[in-house]
């Protein structure tokens, strides 16, 4: 399919050929019929993807903030690492669009139909692309009545209708909107709708009239200067009775205006993106409220609510950002003797083969436009051209003294830490890349040099070239995706966790005993030089011995899909594992028991944890794991204290060894070493040579019991024997 996407680093646009994305539970694949370029809002991602790495960090210096502080805690070579894979990722564009409904996912049954009219919203989800898959909640039946040309428009309307919502404006309110581009010709229509009498201001004399044509009562131009009296003699010295400001700007003066035209006590409902400094006395004097509109309505931003399709009580919440949405596309009936038109407001259509020339046109502002639309090719009879088949490939033998792999998932910690290694090692074919996002797939396998791309996983564990899998997904399809490599006879590299189940891990476990394959998790830190230096110290020493590793993790993003019970689950599952493994490394004996206990809950998520982890010759382990830390202070500190002797790894920055009084020290300064060049190593010798799982796969069996008995010991409060 094709579909216009930008680079993060460069600002390039471009439409690509891309792999279609499928359908998923609680989704609609949906075939694209009409997108609507938002200027405003796309105009500023355009805009900063041009600027250079300079520009970019001058307009966001809490990110600046942010990089020199990893600088300083992990060195200046990971950081680069991490940036140059931020910035490398392909940006989506569009976030409104409509089409045609090709393929229902699970639990939408009934409510939607293959062949229904949608309006889709949501950036990342209602792309210009020719297919996008969209969460049952941000995608709303169609009238038969109304083209896809309006209903594309659905989404700005809902952030349009949702600004006014929070005025709660009366029959015959006077309400003002400042700034008429597309968001605010869409208000005042709505307004109109509504029974209040609009005003409209802009410095645009063509938007005004446009405004008027469509139903604003009065218009002022700000080219003429203050409105204030202008505005009194139509409302009797009363003033507007509320104030949508939709202008996008980095000036103020549309709070400066609002308080010039608002009455007394009224609301000031803020849609577009302006300076917020605001002239206090006015607003004081006439005690003004200012709300600030959440995009479409309530439920944006909730992953509950949008890809989960989780419904709010209608008694506490009415209309939601779906509500809004299947509010806005019904208004667009024709047969509605007041309705809103979009077509009044389009002034551009350029089919997606064109797309650089329609992205030209609104970021250079060459002539005045308002409403540019995209649109995709359909059949001679006019209905949605059918996805392409699937295609079969020829059975061929695989590669012999190579690892040809097949990856799936591709996120930032791939792009910077794994695939730049694949794909410099001389041992490792690259065959095919599976990612959700077709956009994701096209630029790994342009970028790495990837064979082949795609959205289905099958493809990877069907193709018989295929003799290896990296798996790099949310942590919930891990012990499902490894189950089915080891089923297809591929060895596996997956990251921690391998499972978040008992069960899930018995599932692993019962594969394994049937294929001829091995797995290994991305228990990476092994293999990092220091560890095996500090292994090589402690192997004999006698024990016990007494580990302590402290973890300041960090605050995990509040949108962090590792907080998401269905993909993440937490971090004590997702990120402790590494270190539970660690300790079974430096100690290198079973381990028999664990024992936790958690500090009182912060953001709603279990990441401030001690866990004591005991070993069959009586050594131990001590887990501190938080997220109350200053992240710029080292990340990890691992002591081990033994035979009479102190190692210390500080951050994978220093290892300090104290034997008799003396100290050996190896540092580096420039870059970290957690081990993910040595890992992979291994793990590609092992697919080549056929000597077997890198890691022995009872003790990656084992350090996954003990994560998931943590968890166990944190609700029971006991001590959980393995």
């Amino acid at each position: 399919m094709k579909q216009i996407v930008q680079s993060a680093s460069t600002g390039v646009l471009s439409v690509r050929a891309v792999p279609a994305p499928r359908v998923k539970p609680g989704h609609l694949l949906v075939r694209t019929v009409a997108s609507l370029i938002s200027a405003g809002t796309e105009r500023m991602v355009v805009e900063f993807a041009k600027r250079s790495l300079l520009g970019k960090a001058t307009s966001r210096p809490d990110l600046v903030k942010q990089v020199m502080a990893k600088i300083h805690r992990d060195g200046l070579v990971a950081t680069l690492d991490t940036v140059r894979a931020r910035l490398d990722q392909p940006l989506p564009l569009g976030y409104s669009a409509s089409g045609v409904v090709v393929e229902v996912g699970h639990g939408l049954e009934g409510k939607f139909q293959v062949g229904d009219n949608v309006a889709i919203a949501g950036a990342g989800i209602a792309n210009h692309a020719e297919y996008n898959v969209a969460p049952g909640n941000l995608a709303a039946a169609v009238p038969e009545d109304v083209s896809h040309f309006e209903a594309c428009f659905g989404t700005l309307a809902s952030i349009a209708l949702n600004g006014i919502r929070l005025l709660e404006p009366k029959l015959g309110d006077v309400v003002g909107v400042i700034g008429v581009g597309l968001v605010g010709q869409l208000a005042a229509q709505l307004l109109a709708i509504h029974g209040c009498r609009v005003l409209c201001l802009d410095y645009s004399a063509q938007r005004l009239a446009l405004a008027r044509s469509l139903g604003a009562e009065f218009t002022w131009n700000l080219a003429d200067g203050s409105p204030s009296a202008f505005v009194g003699s139509q409302t009797n010295g009363v003033g507007c009775d509320g104030v949508v400001i939709t202008a996008a700007t980095c000036s103020s003066e549309p709070f400066d205006t609002a308080a010039d035209i608002a009455r007394d006590r009224a609301k000031i409902s803020l849609v577009g993106v302006t300076g917020t400094e605001f002239p206090y006395r006015e607003f004081m004097k006439k005690e003004l409220s200012v709300v600030v509109s959440r995009s479409y309505g309530p439920g944006r931003y909730d992953n509950d609510f949008e890809k989960r399709n989780i419904k709010y009580p209608v008694g506490w919440v009415r209309w939601t950002e779906a509500d809004n949405l299947a509010e806005c596309v019904r208004l667009m009936s024709p047969n509605r003797t007041l309705r809103l038109t979009p077509t009044a407001l389009t002034t551009h259509r350029f089919p997606i083969n064109d797309a650089e020339k329609a992205y030209e046109l609104v970021t250079e502002g060459m002539e005045p436009h308002l409403g540019v639309v995209i649109e995709y090719p359909t059949d001679q009879q006019g209905s949605v051209e059918p996805i392409p088949a699937i295609e079969i490939r020829p059975y061929v033998i695989p590669h012999r003294g190579r690892c040809t792999l097949g990856v799936i998932g591709a996120g930032s910690f791939a792009r910077s830490k794994l695939l730049p290694i694949l794909a410099r090692h001389p041992q490792v074919v690259l065959h095919t890349v599976v990612t959700q996002r077709g956009v994701s797939a096209d630029d790994t396998q342009r970028r790495f040099g990837f064979r082949h791309c795609g959205t289905d996983e099958s493809s990877v564990f069907d193709d018989p070239q295929i003799n290896a899998v990296v798996i790099t997904t949310p942590h919930s399809t891990h012990a499902t995706f490894t189950a089915r490599a080891l089923s297809a006879g591929k060895a596996v590299l997956v990251e921690k966790p391998l499972a978040l189940t008992r069960d899930e891990l018995n599932s692993v476990v019962r594969a394994r005993n049937t294929s001829s394959a091995f797995f290994q998790v991305g228990f990476n830190r092994r293999f990092a030089p220091m560890i095996v230096s500090l292994c090589r110290h402690l192997a004999p020493l006698p024990a016990p011995k007494n580990v302590l590793m402290r973890i300041n993790a960090g605050q995990l993003a509040a949108d962090s899909w590792q907080r998401e019970p269905d993909e993440g689950n937490g971090r004590i599952i997702g990120e402790l594992c590494h270190f539970v493994d660690l300790a079974r490394c430096l100690i290198a004996v079973p381990i028999v028991a664990v024992r936790a206990d958690a500090a009182r809950l912060v953001n709603s998520l279990c990441e401030d944890v001690t866990v004591a982890i005991r070993f069959s010759d009586g050594s131990l382990c001590t887990l501190v794991y938080t997220a109350l830390g200053d992240p710029a202070y080292s990340k990890e500190r691992i002591e081990c204290y033994a035979g009479g002797t102190v190692a210390t790894i500080d951050n994978f920055r220093t290892l300090e060894i104290v034997v008799n009084g003396s100290v050996r020290r190896q540092s580096s300064r420039l870059k970290q070493d957690k081990g993910h060049h040595g890992e992979l190593d291994a793990f590609v010798a092992a697919v080549v040579e056929d000597t077997g799982a890198p890691i022995p796969e009872p003790e990656i069996v084992e350090t996954s019991v003990a994560t998931i008995a943590i968890l166990e010991a944190l609700r029971t409060g006991s001590v959980v024997l393995l």
